[in-house]
């Protein structure tokens, strides 16, 4: 018998919609649950986009809530309203086409570093995960519901895969939900536990080869399996009638 695990063995084929709602449930849990602040969107390849609606937290929403919209920010299909903040996904969206799945909220240890406008050091492997580069968007021009702000944001940001928005939050990309779930897991570990050792009043230096970490930074958030699939199964025994 093959035990070799497998997407399709750990837990059930999900469609880009149930993926949006399982990725917004799991990464509430994870700290990215600042009350009905944030959006997720996922690029078709079409010229529209799936989020999620405004007026529903990460925590309640389900498939048949997610909206479809195009470029501009008109709603294609559902009946719910579009997120205020979504200017900064269409503004990613139109300059990074190869960009699938960004996330944007306001995690309390990846704000705070945002508000202090510095970067944490990675200090513990699970820190790493996901690779890609992280950088600061380190002005605060106005909400990303203003496009012009939500524009200089996203050509600030370049071609890093995440980013600490100066007074703002983070907004992290990935090519799949599973490595944009690892890469935001990842940041907030990152950011908790270069506080804590702060606050210990320890140098936040680390301690990591450095051949280590770049090897990671090249990663594109695609090799770990299990990690996005033990998240999914766990949503799913949470609310059995999640996908419903």
């Amino acid at each position: 018998m093959d035990f070799t695990p497998t997407p399709e063995k750990l837990f059930p084929d999900l469609s880009l919609r149930e993926e949006l709602v399982v990725l917004a449930r799991t990464l509430w849990r994870e700290g990215y649950n600042d009350h009905l602040a944030g959006h997720i969107t996922c690029n078709l390849g079409d010229g529209t986009l799936l989020c999620n609606p405004w007026l529903l937290t990460w925590a309640e929403v389900r498939p048949h809530q997610v909206l479809r919209i195009d470029l501009t920010g008109r709603v294609v299909e559902g009946d719910w309203p579009v997120p205020l903040g979504i200017p900064l996904h269409l503004a990613l969206h139109q300059l990074r086409t190869d960009v699938t799945w960004a996330v944007h909220h306001h995690p309390l240890y990846g704000t705070v570093w945002a508000d202090m406008g510095e970067i944490p050091p990675i200090l513990d492997q699970s820190s790493s995960l996901g690779g890609g580069e992280l950088v600061l968007v380190d002005e605060y021009s106005g909400p990303v519901n203003d496009p012009a702000s939500a524009r200089r944001a996203v050509e600030t940001m370049g071609d890093a895969t995440a980013a600490l928005l100066a007074g703002h939050g983070v907004f992290v990309l990935g090519g799949s939900a599973r490595a944009v779930h690892q890469r935001a897991v990842a940041l907030e570990q990152r950011c908790q536990h270069a506080w804590h050792v702060c606050a210990a009043g320890r140098e936040t230096k680390s301690l990591l080869p450095r051949e280590f970490l770049n090897n990671i930074a090249a990663s594109d958030g695609e090799g770990f399996l299990g990690f996005w699939e033990a998240a999914v199964r766990a949503e799913l025994r949470a609310d059995p009638q999640l996908l419903d």
